[in-house]
């Protein structure tokens, strides 16, 4: 069952992001920051308890949680929405390429998605980024979000793996996932750069315009 609601959330979430992450960034922000934590709350109870991911009540009640502070706080503070955004992209994206990789060290794959969070929450606060950057970004994390979704949907993958070091092992390494990846990805950025047109705005920009 979990895989089921997790999968669903996973592609409605990675579609808005994947599609509309930058035009309409306060609310889909919002919406991927209350994803993370939900998935982060969960995670944390399965650390500790040792239960499995979303196996008990406990873990869905303290993700929900989790998720609704991740969502007020995204959308009330540009810098908090600007680190769990990059943060928990570039976790989705390293750990991604890890998979690709076909990496089975369950610490090197951690290690890697949190560098590559960090240095994207880093980069972009330090700096005042294009808007185009996270349109780049958001495609790719939307899209990687999406396929795991669906792979949850098909019962690929499960949600019984994500607390377990072999969980690159059960992902198919099949051509077709990086293919509709890749296809997701570029529909998503041609569509988001489409909305934004020519103007170039930095991301505190195109946040800025939002009411608090």
């Amino acid at each position: 069952m979990s895989d089921i609601v997790i999968g669903i959330l996973a592609v409605a979430v990675g579609a808005a992001f994947c599609f509309r992450g930058v035009p309409m960034m306060r609310f889909v922000i919002a919406l991927w920051g209350a994803f993370a934590g939900l998935n982060l709350g969960a995670g944390l109870v399965s650390a500790i308890t040792g239960d499995g991911y979303f196996a008990t009540a406990l873990g869905w009640l303290v993700g929900i949680a989790v998720a609704v502070l991740f969502a007020v706080l995204a959308y009330l503070y540009y810098a908090v929405a600007v680190v769990l955004t990059m943060a928990s992209v570039g976790f989705v994206l390293g750990t991604a390429a890890m998979a690709a990789l076909g990496v089975t060290w369950e610490w090197l794959v951690i290690v890697a998605g949190v560098l590559l969070g960090a240095l994207l929450a880093v980069a972009t606060l330090a700096t005042d980024l294009p808007a185009i950057l996270l349109v780049v970004v958001s495609s790719l994390g939307g899209a990687a979000v999406i396929v795991g979704g669906v792979m949850l949907l098909v019962s690929t993958i499960d949600t019984a793996d994500f607390n377990r070091g072999t969980l690159t092992d059960t992902v198919a390494h099949d051509w077709w996932w990086y293919a509709l990846c890749i296809v997701l990805a570029v529909a998503g950025a041609l569509a988001q750069a489409r909305m934004l047109g020519r103007e170039s705005r930095s991301l505190r920009e195109q946040w800025a315009p939002a009411p608090v």
